[in-house]
């Protein structure tokens, strides 16, 4: 009997250390992660905004005093300017606001999909198109992990705004539907979505997350189609005031 006790009490021991670790790696998979999430973005985010102020000060004209007449000069060395084509993967290109999440909601795109990209933010599908270009501009983000940026994507309905920040334009767009989808259904990001062949005449946005929450056994995608474009020097557009 005594061996017995011991034994089962033994086993309650462990049951309960186990159940312990699977709570401490719940905890860690919610909650530590995104701690980890927030600082790359702010990493990105000093990053890009350098970048970006960089690029706007090679961009504006400076004036000097007029050189005499028959004296030589030399051109000034122009700073480089931002182009979003050749951000290198891991890196940040634009920043994506939902005015429906709240003013908040901001958060660096990182160029790439990979399972270190998508753990500092949501990340640009390469070869899509890039913001404002005709085409299917992709973005996939985690729902549940990492953050979880596009947790919330389920709620948003349709003509929803979805405002993408670059480092001269700003992009409206307005969301036109969304479904839920295998995970074999990769033609969701053709530049015609479900269309293999199709020339795209249309700047669109697809966002895909998994679905549902803490699963990865379906995708749910959400489409959204170019409604504005507005030069960063006239200030954010309306939508966001209204955010």
């Amino acid at each position: 009997m005594n061996a017995a006790r011991r034994a089962i009490s033994a086993l309650g021991e462990l049951l309960v250390t186990a159940g312990v670790i699977v709570l401490l790696f719940g905890a860690y998979e919610l909650w530590g992660t995104g701690l980890y999430t927030a600082a790359q973005q702010d990493n990105l985010r000093a990053a890009l905004n350098q970048s970006w102020a960089a690029a706007s000060s090679a961009a504006t004209p400076t004036q000097g005093p007029s050189p005499s007449p028959g004296t030589s000069t030399t051109p000034p060395v122009k700073a480089p300017v931002f182009d979003i084509t050749q951000v290198p993967i891991g890196s940040g290109l634009a920043v994506l606001r939902i005015p429906r999440f709240g003013a908040d909601y901001q958060k660096v795109i990182v160029q790439g999909v990979g399972v270190e990209d998508l753990k500092r933010g949501p990340g640009h599908y390469p070869g899509s198109a890039f913001p404002g270009d005709i085409g299917n501009f992709v973005v996939s983000g985690h729902r549940t992990t990492y953050g979880a940026p596009f947790n919330r994507i389920d709620e948003l309905k349709p003509g929803d705004p979805i405002v993408v920040q670059t480092a001269t334009d700003w992009f409206v767009y307005r969301v036109t539907s969304s479904e839920v989808v295998p995970p074999t259904a990769t033609d969701v990001i053709n530049p015609v979505p479900h269309h293999g062949n199709e020339q795209p005449t249309k700047a669109l946005l697809t966002l895909t997350t998994c679905n549902p929450k803490y699963s990865a056994s379906q995708r749910l995608i959400v489409y959204a189609e170019l409604d504005q474009r507005r030069p960063v020097a006239d200030g954010p557009p309306d939508v966001l005031a209204k955010g």
